[in-house]
């Protein structure tokens, strides 16, 4: 790319799936449904493309999150499994964007990230933190595919999350994956953290 400039597809699962809500992360601001206002990166730039791509990962629900009403949060496994389907975004961003999106989802801790390092070890755990863990997810056209979850991998307990939370990853399933309210319905349902704690009732009122 002609800029000179770095660039990484950062894959998202759980409120960055809605492009207002990741937005508030490049830009600075309090997306709607949260208790944060967030600073935004260092380059201001938007996303130079993003599409939907399916993770292999199980998707689930764990934690008390301030932003979030003190209810749980999305987290995936680190085990990968073909048949686990969980849809996310991903946006085409500079390396350090990416390093200054780590940093606000660890509450403004700076984190030593070797992105290389990463991508040879699959994953990389660099705090014992909620998205301490980066990990490397495929290349498409030859640029790297990377998230950010915990190294719990699933041995913790779930929790549910709230309907803030929940209609934030909703909006994102509906506007940008694009998928029907009875696929985001079956999707969300069987979670861990959602399943037992939300009806299928509970989840078609907050589908809108």
């Amino acid at each position: 790319m002609s800029n000179g400039k770095k660039y990484v597809w950062y894959a998202s699962y759980g409120s960055n799936l809605s492009r207002e809500r990741f937005l508030c992360y490049i830009l600075g601001g309090k997306p709607e449904g949260s208790e944060k206002v967030e600073v935004g990166c260092r380059d201001k730039s938007l996303p130079l493309d993003e599409a939907t791509f399916i993770m292999n990962y199980p998707l689930y629900f764990a934690k008390n999150s301030k932003r979030w009403q003190n209810q749980g949060v999305g987290f995936i496994g680190l085990t990968k499994v073909p048949q686990y389907k969980t849809y996310s975004r991903k946006y085409l961003i500079t390396e350090e964007q990416f390093m200054d999106v780590v940093k606000q989802e660890n509450n403004g801790l700076e984190l030593d990230i070797n992105l290389e390092r990463v991508e040879s070890n699959r994953y990389e755990t660099l705090r014992d933190s909620w998205y301490g863990t980066i990990l490397f997810l495929g290349k498409e056209d030859g640029i790297p595919i990377y998230t950010f979850t915990a190294d719990w991998d699933l041995d913790v307990p779930f929790s549910k999350p709230s309907n803030e939370y929940l209609s934030m990853i909703i909006e994102g399933l509906k506007q940008y994956v694009k998928i029907s309210n009875e696929e985001i319905i079956d999707y969300l349902l069987l979670k861990p953290g959602v399943d037992g704690n939300y009806s299928k009732a509970e989840i078609e009122k907050l589908i809108t």
